[in-house]
């Protein structure tokens, strides 16, 4: 097939690509800055980070159970079915009477998205060969942080606008405009003969849900139940991976899986999302309370870095598709990454607040670059017949590593915040936007110092996906 023609295909399959990654990464975090809203009408501000939370575990588990389905039963039906229950479960949301039937809503909700986000990619997959994709994914990449950092500020507006509910009514227009984009999708045969793997598929769904939950224990430094809970995941684990060696038709196939390309790809993409997730959720703090950047304009101060995330993975995604080299513009990337990040755990508190948004855009223009190599060459190391696993073990790779490095950072930060100054980790943990306004002078110096570790954390992080990169072995496609 001519370039041309790669062009035709990819632009027929877009609509349907690009509404699945558009609702699937705005519905992660559209309710971040609806939570205080919720928990306000609900009375539940203990449990509230649980409406993410759930989302994020759903996600997670149906990541590689919809892969798994698309490789056995096509695509397109599949993504017609990940539309239906994200509009479900977003309906549901919108009119849950209760927290609970909201925290069901959000399941359903998550399930949806999960899937949207893994069949999107395995759509480009089958649609474009793998050297070519990277100059199409790299679209779809930008689109994702494009809407992941749209959510936010979306959701806040709506919210104020017409109440929490709307965050969720959003959702349904563009499920139904994604579910008429998939009439123009090829429609292709799957290879059939899956049989659900339900002992692993009950495994996996219990690793992640105790997991999560441990490390959201992890990140509010309470340790009694954060223990057990990693080690209990860790047991789990371990009988997941006994479990899938002995299946005869796997939910997450080892030999694909270990495969070195494959774990080493994974595993920089994990470290990856962990670092910028963090970043991403702990930066409105830091630019508010520590800098006194003004709460509106926290938004605005944020948009140079999803834009060079975006830029990166462009010019990433064109790299690829001229020389077919996987990993040459990410080691570079990623190892400007670790500078910048490494800068700012040294000289954020120098940095002029004008020029700081810049900074952290220099930062996400090198982490941009991994996102289509990631994908691509996941895709290329497993083949065709394994499409959907592979483009799956991405997705919850990276949804994984972005739960525990949120936690883990979050726990580095206020572990250091209770070495300074005691009582000043409980008070904003547990506090909200008017506890942290409250915050002296000397607390917001504490709390720069802890930021400090943190953007050490993220360095680290991203020093080993730096070391990943390196050791991919499959370099060129």
């Amino acid at each position: 097939m001519s370039a041309p023609a790669h062009r035709a295909a990819f632009l027929a399959a877009f609509p349907a690509i690009g509404t699945a990654i558009f609702a699937g990464a705005v519905d992660q975090t559209i309710t971040a800055t609806a939570l205080p809203a919720i928990a306000a009408e609900f009375g539940v501000a203990g449990r509230i980070s649980w409406v993410v939370v759930a989302y994020l575990i759903a996600g997670t588990v149906a990541a590689p159970v919809f892969g798994r389905l698309g490789d056995a039963h096509g695509r397109q039906p599949m993504l017609r079915l990940a539309f239906l229950l994200q509009g479900a479960g977003a309906l549901a949301a919108a009119l849950a009477p209760d927290f609970w039937a909201l925290l069901a809503a959000r399941v359903v909700h998550g399930l949806g998205g999960g899937a949207l986000l893994t069949l999107a990619m395995a759509v480009l997959g089958e649609t474009v060969p793998p050297r070519e994709r990277g100059r199409y994914q790299g679209y779809l990449v930008a689109c994702f942080i494009s809407s992941s950092a749209l959510g936010p500020l979306l959701g806040g507006w709506l919210t104020a606008q017409w109440g929490w509910t709307a965050a969720f009514w959003f959702g349904l227009p563009l499920c139904a405009l994604g579910l008429l984009a998939t009439w123009r999708l090829e429609r292709r045969p799957g290879s059939g003969g899956f049989a659900l793997d339900l002992p692993g598929l009950a495994l996996f769904t219990a690793f992640v849900l105790v997991l999560v939950a441990a490390l959201d224990r992890v990140q509010g430094l309470d340790w009694a139940l954060a223990a057990p809970g990693l080690l209990l995941a860790a047991a789990l684990a371990a009988a997941l991976l006994r479990a899938e060696r002995r299946a005869p038709d796997p939910l997450l196939p080892p030999a694909v899986l270990g495969e070195a390309t494959v774990w080493r790809t994974n595993a920089l993409s994990a470290c990856v999302a962990a670092a910028l997730t963090a970043l991403i959720s702990f930066l409105p703090i830091y630019l508010s309370v520590v800098r006194g950047a003004p709460l509106a304009t926290v938004g605005l101060m944020l948009l140079p870095m999803s834009v060079a995330g975006g830029l990166g993975a462009l010019a990433s995604g064109t790299l690829l598709a001229r020389t077919g080299r996987t990993m040459l513009l990410p080691m570079f990337g990623l190892g400007c990454g670790v500078l910048g990040v490494s800068g700012l755990a040294v000289f954020a508190g120098q940095v002029p607040l004008a020029v700081l948004p810049w900074w952290l855009a220099l930062c996400t223009l090198g982490i941009g670059t991994t996102f289509p190599a990631v994908q691509i060459t996941v895709q290329a190391a497993a083949g065709p017949a394994r499409l959907g696993v592979a483009t799956a073990s991405v997705q919850f790779m990276r949804n994984l590593g972005s739960a525990a490095g949120t936690a883990l950072l979050g726990a580095a930060l206020f572990a250091t915040l209770a070495l300074i100054e005691p009582g000043l980790a409980e008070r904003v943990i547990g506090g909200g936007r008017a506890a942290l306004a409250a915050l002296d002078g000397q607390d917001r110096a504490a709390l720069a110092v802890g930021f400090r570790a943190l953007f050490a954390g993220a360095a680290v992080l991203l020093g080993v996906a730096f070391v990943m990169a390196w050791r991919v072995p499959l370099r060129r496609i």
